[in-house]
């Protein structure tokens, strides 16, 4: 006997969203910790100022060229569940479903190591927290999966003002730098000389792609294009206006911290951002970088409880999972769905350590990157009637460019982290009998 859904549930997703959400969520999902620790490190590789801010620029300018290839993508295809719905319009089911289950493991897992982060800052900001980060990370997690529970449009408008509210303390912190801190500052610190040849090559290439991975998270938007009213106008204006605005800011905060420190203290710097607030606020210095740290989490932390479950779902939807992940509530979550990330994000938090999965995971997103890419060159052969309002912006160019680009990082993987590349790439050839099973276990259900 077929079961009927809920009255309640349905397997509808609702359109309610527009171009704030699609700017909101993809802020959320790339300004994280990266901008806090990254000018240190990709300073002390580079050593010059304006090398410095090309590599930024340069990073900026990747994003902006995904950008252009997957927004195209997002409004021909305008499926929700991201690189699993290219993948399978592209190259077929089976990659469609080891596509969605690459993408789909990394958020739970990034859920943990955010709500876990958020633990250890949290007891910094309130000392009768510490030691017991556990127990908040596990607080975090249920009190935001339960916001999202209640429906879409609470999920939406919570991560619209977390991710405003952490723009605009970024700039904040930035203009103060400015007025506050003072070029004396640079002036005495000493004379620093880059490499050449084949090491200033080799540090631009390690500096760029701690760049890179700071820019991670452009392609947020395209999770929802099922559900914004009109993705043909919204989402392309959505994608490319955050990727121009997260770079201004990214530009802007590096010119701040190398206006505020001498160079040799901000490439020696882990969290030179916090070295600035301490030298424009003082003892408060400490707790304002601790509290823009939480909510930059926190607004990582919901778009990532957003996505996840959508993944899930459009899985679901094509027969690859158990249909109840394909149930949406009368608020316009998914569900079952989300249950089961925040179940696994949980699993993780009580785990604690997990650094293999995330290398693994790591590899997975590079792939992801490049099946988008690649979906596009292909369904241009493949489909060239499919109706595309947006098309990408000087292709072949731009998108040919990102796709080298991601090969050449994939290469990198392989030749800098050979172990756990090989076993993301094992992970992979097992996902077919698994395919298999589920395909054969969903046909034997009504």
């Amino acid at each position: 006997m077929e079961t009927k859904p809920h009255p309640h549930e349905s397997s509808d997703l609702l359109r309610i969203l527009g171009v704030t959400f699609g700017i909101a969520v993809t802020i959320g999902g790339m300004i994280g910790l990266g901008i806090l620790r990254t000018p240190g490190p990709v300073a002390a590789q580079l050593q010059k100022p304006w090398l410095i801010l090309t590599v930024w620029l340069v990073g900026a300018v990747y994003a902006l060229f995904g950008v252009f290839a997957v927004a195209e993508l997002g409004v021909s295809i305008p499926k929700t569940g991201g690189w699993y719905a290219f993948s399978r319009r592209a190259f077929g089911e089976y990659a469609g479903f080891a596509t969605g289950w690459m993408d789909w493991i990394g958020y739970p897992l990034s859920l943990a190591l955010g709500a876990i982060t958020v633990g250890e800052y949290a007891g910094l900001f309130y000392h009768p927290l510490t030691g017991h980060e556990t127990f908040t990370a596990l607080t975090v997690i249920t009190v935001l999966g339960g916001i999202n529970w209640v429906g879409l449009k609470m999920g939406a408008r919570f991560q619209e003002v977390l991710s405003f509210v952490k723009a605009g303390a970024l700039i904040l912190i930035v203009a103060a730098a400015f007025v506050i801190g003072g070029p004396e500052t640079t002036a005495s610190s000493p004379a620093s000389q880059a490499g050449s040849g084949l090491t200033l090559l080799t540090a631009i290439v390690i500096a760029l792609q701690a760049v890179i991975y700071t820019y991670d998270g452009w392609y947020a938007a395209v999770y929802f294009s099922e559900e914004n009213e009109d993705p043909a106008r919204s989402l392309p204006r959505a994608m490319i206006f955050s990727v121009v605005l997260v770079a201004a800011i990214y530009l802007l905060v590096n010119a701040a911290l190398l206006y505020a420190l001498p160079l040799s203290q901000l490439s020696s710097s882990t969290l030179p951002v916090a070295d600035v607030a301490n030298h424009i606020f003082g003892a408060y210095g400490d707790k304002v970088m601790t509290a823009l740290a939480v909510v930059t989490l926190l607004s990582v932390i919901n778009s990532n409880i957003l996505t996840g479950p959508r993944i899930m779902y459009a899985i679901s939807r094509d027969g690859l999972f158990t249909r109840k992940a394909a149930e949406v509530n009368a608020g316009g979550t998914p569900a079952f769905a989300l249950l089961i990330v925040l179940i696994a994000t949980i699993t993780f938090i009580l785990i604690g350590t997990f650094d293999s999965l995330l290398a693994i995971t790591a590899f997975w997103f590079i792939l992801l990157y490049a099946s988008g890419f690649l979906a596009v060159i292909v369904l241009r052969r493949k489909e060239p009637n499919l109706p595309r309002p947006y098309k990408a912006w000087g292709y072949p160019w731009t998108t040919g460019t990102v796709l080298f680009c991601s090969m050449t990082f994939i290469v990198a993987a392989l030749v800098t982290d050979t172990m756990n590349s090989l076993y993301a790439i094992g992970a992979i050839a097992l996902s077919y009998p698994f395919y298999l099973i589920v395909k054969r276990l969903n046909k034997q259900l009504p």
